[in-house]
């Protein structure tokens, strides 16, 4: 540690370093090296799922890590659809962004927001790294997708500000990502560094929009993203760009609030550099607020800080960037209780009314599907294709298992599901007889048509029976060719409303011929 951050003289240089830190830890009790860190003014504290045991723990949890730091941010990865932490051992109630842009609603869109934003209120946390403002150009994206509000820049801008507008006005900073756009990318920037060769034209037409729109709505924070953006900058990914965070979203888009990078553990940040030299990267190139990782220790965030403070002694970043970034994120707990105290009061009981009915209506569903599936009475086989969830979205129960897995007390897990046969398919068990299966079949995955092991199931099963139907839960191939039901989203919410279609159509009397 430098001496100069143990110093007198350089107290207010480390308070100002550790406010611009922003890691996680591990399990449902907050650690005495983080609560050290936060009475001598860390930034705050991101949660994740292992942090959660239920809601009043969560709740309690927060209050002690507020109480050790009053300015401190309490963020949280909630996106209100397929990416939860809040409800994580179930999944959301709600409606993912996918879902919402094919309503189209943004009266919806910003009740849902509000909707998220009182959860989060509740659980104590004061921000949440949402909405998604991506635009999913790329239906190979194997991190976005039903993230995204959708492929059109018009759309997803609208939604992208009414979701900043309803979860502003629960008290919760939003925090618009993954700046500029990390739609077109067939790479996760978790696993490697994705590149997105485009003109700065290009970008302004199409990525930079709901940015913009996120921004005119107020949005108080953007996050980064780990892509590269050779026409822009060469060598550096846009969390460690001057040219693209300084030049670009302070200077050409005018935003003044808080900039988070995305966690610098991830690849595309810190895969090069190491984390202590990608923080120091990150805050010369205009993040004030930097997401660590989620099982951060006491030692690691000291040998950032010195990190850090030895950038700032040897004249690499001037101690003005620190305590600006600094500045930035102990302003928004200011600005936080003046936007509680004037934004009006919005209900989230209007999602209950007829958003059931609106859901459904945005799934395609082919003619054909009820066709196979009415006058069957049940459902023969589920083969449930399981493919490995990118580390955004995590191990959460999705599609209709999750209502089997962790039922409703007032709502029991559909008697399809449970009476028929399933059938699990990954990557390392391949389809075994498809003949042999009883009929009908029903095939739930997501993102089917990305995954060659599910492409051949299906084409096995169609090639050899009449009685599938497949359901892609993901984003699917622009064509369709795999998702005869295509739900475009696998919360918990959805699924429910799904799991209702599929005991409507199976109660439907088969046509006489």
């Amino acid at each position: 540690m430098s001496e100069t951050i143990r110093s007198g003289a350089g107290t207010d240089l480390r308070r100002d370093i550790l406010t611009t830190l922003l890691p996680g830890f591990a399990g449902p009790e907050a650690p005495e090296w983080l609560l050290g860190l936060l009475r001598e003014g860390l930034g705050g504290v991101c949660v994740f799922a292992t942090n959660v045991a239920s809601a009043p723990q969560l709740a309690g949890l927060t209050a002690e890590l507020r109480a050790a730091n009053p300015l401190a941010v309490v963020a949280i990865d909630e996106e209100g659809g397929d990416v939860t932490r809040l409800f994580a051992d179930r999944g959301a109630p709600f409606p993912g962004n996918a879902v919402l842009g094919r309503i189209d609603d943004v009266e919806l869109t910003r009740a849902v927001g509000r909707a998220v934003g009182d959860a989060i209120a509740a659980a104590g946390c004061t921000m949440t790294f949402a909405p998604d403002a991506d635009i999913n150009s790329n239906a190979q994206n194997p991190v976005i997708g039903v993230r995204s509000f959708g492929a059109e820049p018009g759309l997803v801008s609208r939604h992208t500000a009414a979701w900043v507008d309803g979860v502003q006005a629960a008290g919760v900073d939003a925090s618009a990502k993954h700046f500029p756009g990390h739609g077109d990318t067939a790479t996760d920037s978790h696993l490697a560094l994705p590149v997105v060769d485009l003109p700065l034209g290009r970008l302004r037409e199409r990525e930079l929009a709901p940015f913009r729109a996120a921004i005119a709505a107020g949005t108080r924070s953007i996050m980064t993203s780990h892509i590269l953006l050779p026409q822009l900058d060469a060598e550096h990914p846009a969390t460690l760009s001057p040219r693209i965070l300084h030049g670009l979203l302070r200077g050409e888009l005018g935003f003044e609030g808080v900039i988070v990078s995305d966690a610098l553990d991830m690849a595309g940040a810190s895969g090069v550099h190491g984390i202590p030299e990608a923080a120091v990267l990150a805050l010369a190139a205009g993040c004030d607020l930097l997401c660590i990782g989620t099982d951060n220790t006491g030692p690691q965030m000291e040998e950032i800080a010195a990190a850090i403070a030895a950038a700032v002694e040897s004249g690499r970043l001037p101690a003005e960037r620190v305590a600006d970034a600094a500045a930035r994120v102990r302003g928004l707990a200011a600005a936080r209780s003046a936007g509680r105290a004037t934004v009006p009061a919005a209900t989230s009981a209007a999602l209950a009314e007829d958003l059931g009915g609106r859901v459904s209506a945005s799934f395609h569903v082919a003619p054909e599907v009820r066709e196979r599936l009415a006058g069957a009475a049940a459902v023969g086989t589920v083969v449930r294709i399981e493919t490995v969830a990118n580390i955004a979205v995590g191990a959460v129960p999705w599609g209709p298992f999750a209502l089997t897995a962790v039922p409703d007390d007032d709502r029991p897990a559909p008697a399809w599901l449970r009476e028929a046969a399933e059938v699990v398919v990954d990557a390392a068990s391949p389809l075994d007889d498809a003949v042999a299966l009883a009929g009908p079949v029903l095939v739930i995955g997501k993102d089917l048509h990305r995954h060659a092991f599910a492409v051949e199931a299906i084409e096995r099963l169609r090639a050899e029976r009449s009685d599938v139907v497949t359901v892609d839960m993901g984003w699917p191939s622009e064509d369709l060719a795999f998702a005869d039901v295509a739900t475009f989203g696998a919360s918990r919410g959805v699924s429910a409303r799904f799991a209702e279609l599929v005991a409507e159509a199976l109660a439907e009397p088969a046509e006489v011929s």
